[in-house]
């Protein structure tokens, strides 16, 4: 049974609501879909930048949700295709690996907002429907500082091939501290 559209009250004024979701996480690329078709999106999903890039060249969606980190690219080179497009497009880009420097980047070629996975929908539609110059509300269930400091490891660890004496050289770490570390499950 289909479930009845819920529109966001924000929604009602906004007359091109077309939504590009970008994630190669095909479950989790369904879902969000799905969630974002029932507040009023007409969702636009894709699995790829190849596939991102046909759906920005021949209709460029209002708004977009991108991953950034994907197999046959970077969501950034999506959201700047659709930002030189489409300059009124509000873009959201999601990662599993929060940094600094990819935030920065993000934002410079044209995303409205930086968010972490798993990331709730009400913050994705915060995010989507605030203006450039409004900061969206921060989010119900933050990332905890454990858990921001093992993504951070991990990153470098993955951008360090594996290699566990490059990564702690690079973290200014103990090898067999960031060994412990690494060994752990993610925290919460």
């Amino acid at each position: 049974m289909e479930q009845p559209v819920e529109l966001d009250a924000r929604l009602e004024d906004v007359s091109d609501r077309t939504l590009m979701v970008l994630d190669d996480d095909a479950p989790f690329r369904t879902r969000l879909a799905r969630a974002l078709a029932h507040r009023g999106f007409d969702v636009m999903p894709a699995g790829s930048v190849s596939e991102a890039r046909q759906i920005v060249n021949s209709t460029p969606p209002a708004f977009a949700v991108v991953d950034l980190r994907l197999e046959d690219g970077s969501g950034l080179e999506v959201v700047e295709a659709l930002h030189t497009k489409r300059e009124d497009s509000h873009a959201v880009i999601l990662t599993g690996y929060g940094a600094i420097a990819t935030a920065v980047a993000a934002v410079k070629a044209g995303a409205i907002d930086y968010l972490p996975k798993p990331a709730e929908v009400e913050d994705v539609v915060n995010a989507l429907l605030s203006g450039k110059e409004d900061k969206p509300e921060p989010p119900e269930n933050p990332m905890s500082a454990d858990r921001v400091r093992w993504e951070h490891i991990q990153r470098v660890y993955e951008l360090c091939n594996h290699n566990v004496s490059e990564t702690a050289r690079r973290l200014n770490m103990h090898r067999r501290t960031l060994q412990r570390i690494l060994a752990k499950r993610a925290p919460r």
